[in-house]
């Protein structure tokens, strides 16, 4: 096994480096307590390449002593932390050790070479042709193992041709190849030299698990062409050397080292998670006004939604007893369509205030723009008005009228902020959220991303919901790789109480709630629906594995594409600059106070002049005064709404556009908006750009004629 120098103190490095000497000389006991010292410091620097250094030679003391699967979890450590570093030639190293295990202690053959590959293409990378020659090696043995001799003469003959890149370790097993290969083309004599060549050049080696090697494949060799003593006597060394390297008393003090090393990596861990936890209480103390105003936007909705049922309930229980059968059907459709509207307009509305203010706190008080928590609320506005959209539009879910987007995205990312944004639900219950992305996941994928939000929070916030004193993970996966896309596993799970067994088909029905009582948990039953239906809009299906008193998973496979190409392409469409050189002058018609000042500020921001009115009225009044060069204008206003504004408006011969700003949904109010002379419609909340960009054409239409 070797090593790549990278580290920056002199210190830690040398205990690296004494801890591979041990290693090599099979003193794994020593190099465990070696490694774990020097893992300790290196983590204390948060020198990466060290750390990285200090996995790869626990990992491989493991590997020596069969402990498969502790060797990979810790290689695979080391990988995380040598691809934080620029150094392809420790990333080589590693990639040939996890190469060598697959292929001669697990018998992963595919596996190993795939892992043979990577490290030969970093090291090309490099110009490391010493690395490519140590890799051959391994490749053309492993070959030989399964008995291909044919595509392991390749490489050796590779090997055999730039021994120069070699060392006298390489030279026990070149020769003992050698020996395999003409072994294997009956040529006994030249195999006999080789055998006798790797035994000599490994006799003068410190490491002496190659010469064990040998000494067992000359053995077979010997017992192959009947000389059956000498074989017996090749074998008895091969015996001794490996009882050296092995004995009782190594792998028992190796065995303790490692259960030390263990536990300082379980400290770790515990130390990482509270100062992850002092870091969220600092930052808790100093945002006490964002969590005072994410709890009364709360409250405000919830008495919204409350009020809006409640109204809904009265008015389908007084139609029930007026209506005959046919007539409640009938009705039935009216009331989900003014159900709809209603909760359009009423919910929309509060919205655009909260994400505009949002915007304002963001933009007027830099000391508090890179809080978690105002992130948090500006993150669960948008979702809550996207999630409020699609509750109230599930029957375009259902018909399949909803077309997913494609936008560029980073999967730890977009995680990261979910689990932020539920911090505070988390902390509730004493609860834990843990994130675990497959390192192999490409950095940026396309998709519709919004959606994936709200798949993965509608599933954490009803996990952390229904655990106390637990822990939620969300783990993801790469599956599969086709062509450009790329198959992502998401699984979520907890350790709460579980769903039984009877109701685990129930819930993902709309409205449907089980195992809780009113006081304990809250919500409406949608969230497990409006899961499984979005999940069907990118064609995959949810797995539910739970037991009572045990915790529950779910599970899904989404595929997202993954093109450098089209994310450029998608990232230089983005429109970012919303300024302009004109001074235009703007007039808004809007009835509510919050929406006044938020619709305001976004217009003057822009360098744009701007008044506002508070009706229809007012606004006949300003116009015989002033000219402007656009009117927005509000729907739902109290004495003259403002279809009945914009037809006075145009009696008296103005021709200023006219854009309805309204939080009803635009297939509503298309027909009507443009009889009365209106020139286009924006729904609330909007993106500033696409008001801007509406506002520029229209006005420049208008001076073009």
């Amino acid at each position: 096994m070797a090593q790549s120098d990278c580290g920056k103190n002199p210190k830690t490095e040398k205990l690296v480096k004494q801890a591979l000497a041990s290693f090599r000389e099979s003193n794994f006991e020593k190099s465990l307590i070696l490694s774990r010292t020097a893992l300790n410091a290196a983590t204390l620097q948060k020198d990466n390449c060290l750390i990285a250094r200090s996995y790869n030679i626990i990992a491989a003391n493991y590997n020596a002593v069969s402990e498969f699967n502790k060797s990979i979890f810790f290689y695979k450590k080391s990988l995380g932390y040598a691809n934080k570093t620029t150094n392809d030639s420790l990333k080589a190293n590693i990639y040939n050790n996890l190469g060598n295990m697959h292929c001669f202690d697990r018998g992963e053959f595919d596996q190993g070479i795939r892992y043979y590959k990577k490290a030969i293409a970093y090291c090309l990378k490099t110009n490391n042709l010493k690395d490519v020659f140590f890799t051959n090696v391994n490749i053309a043995w492993a070959y030989f193992d399964i008995k291909n001799y044919d595509e392991g003469y390749l490489f050796l003959k590779y090997v055999n041709n730039n021994m120069k890149y070699g060392d006298k370790s390489t030279d026990v097993v070149v020769n003992m190849l050698n020996g395999i290969y003409l072994s294997h083309k009956k040529q006994n004599d030249e195999a006999n030299a080789y055998f006798l060549k790797a035994i000599e050049a490994g006799n003068k080696c410190e490491e002496k698990t190659d010469l064990s090697n040998a000494y067992l494949e000359y053995a077979t060799f010997l017992n192959k062409i009947d000389r059956h003593k000498e074989a017996y006597e090749a074998l008895v060394n091969y015996n001794k050397i490996t009882e050296e390297i092995y004995n009782e008393g190594k792998l028992s003090k190796a065995s303790n080292a490692g259960i030390s090393l263990e536990l300082d990596e379980y400290k770790r861990e515990i130390d990482k998670i509270e100062n992850e936890k002092v870091e969220q209480s600092q930052s808790l103390k100093k945002s006490r006004i964002i969590v005072i105003l994410f709890i009364l936007i709360s409250l405000i909705l919830l008495f919204l939604i409350i009020t809006l049922i409640k109204n809904i309930r009265y008015k389908k229980k007084h139609n029930l007893e007026l209506l005959k059968a046919k007539e409640i059907a009938e009705e039935a459709s009216l009331l989900k369509t003014q159900f709809i509207s209603t909760i359009s307009h009423e919910l929309r509305t509060p919205l655009y205030g909260v994400v505009g203010i949002t915007n304002m706190l963001l933009e007027e008080h830099k000391e508090i723009s890179r809080s978690q928590h105002l992130s948090s609320l500006k993150f669960s506005a948008r979702y809550l008005l996207s999630l409020v959209n699609d509750i109230l539009q599930i029957n375009k879910i259902e018909e399949n009228k909803i077309v997913l987007e494609s936008l560029t995205f980073n999967i730890l990312d977009e995680i990261t902020v979910i689990k932020n944004s539920l911090s505070f639900l988390s902390q509730k219950n004493n609860n834990k959220i843990s994130i675990d992305v497959d390192p192999e996941i490409p950095e940026y994928l396309i998709g519709d991303k919004l959606r994936l939000a709200q798949i993965l929070m509608n599933l954490v916030s009803n996990a952390l919901k229904f655990t106390k004193d637990g822990e939620v993970e969300v783990k993801v996966d790469l599956v599969n790789v086709e062509g450009k896309l790329n198959y992502l596993n998401f699984m979520i799970k907890d350790n709460g109480i579980g769903i039984a067994a009877v109701d685990q088909s129930k819930i993902f029905e709309k409205f449907v709630q089980v195992g809780r009582k009113d006081e304990d948990y809250q919500g409406t039953g949608l969230g497990l629906s409006i899961v499984k239906r979005l999940l069907g809009l990118f064609g995959s299906t949810i797995t539910l594995d739970s037991d009572l008193g045990k915790g529950t998973s779910f599970s899904f496979v989404i595929a997202f594409e993954h093109d450098l190409d089209k994310t450029k392409s998608i990232i230089n469409e983005i429109e970012v600059d919303l300024t302009s050189n004109e001074i235009y002058k703007i007039l808004v018609v809007e009835d509510n106070l919050i929406n006044q000042l938020v619709t305001k500020k976004i217009i003057e921001k822009n360098n744009y002049a701007c008044k506002v009115v508070d009706d229809g009225f007012a606004a006949l009044k300003i116009l015989e005064d002033e000219v402007f060069d656009l009117i927005l204008m509000d729907i739902n206003m109290p004495l003259m709404n403002g279809f009945e504004t914009t037809k006075r408006i145009r009696l008296l011969g103005v021709d200023t556009p006219i854009v309805a700003l309204t939080a009803f949904d635009k297939d509503e109010i298309t027909d009507e908006a443009i009889s009365s002379g209106m020139n286009d419609i924006i729904i609330k909340p909007f993106e500033p750009v696409k008001l801007f960009k509406i506002i520029n054409f229209l006005i420049n239409e208008k001076n073009a004629v």
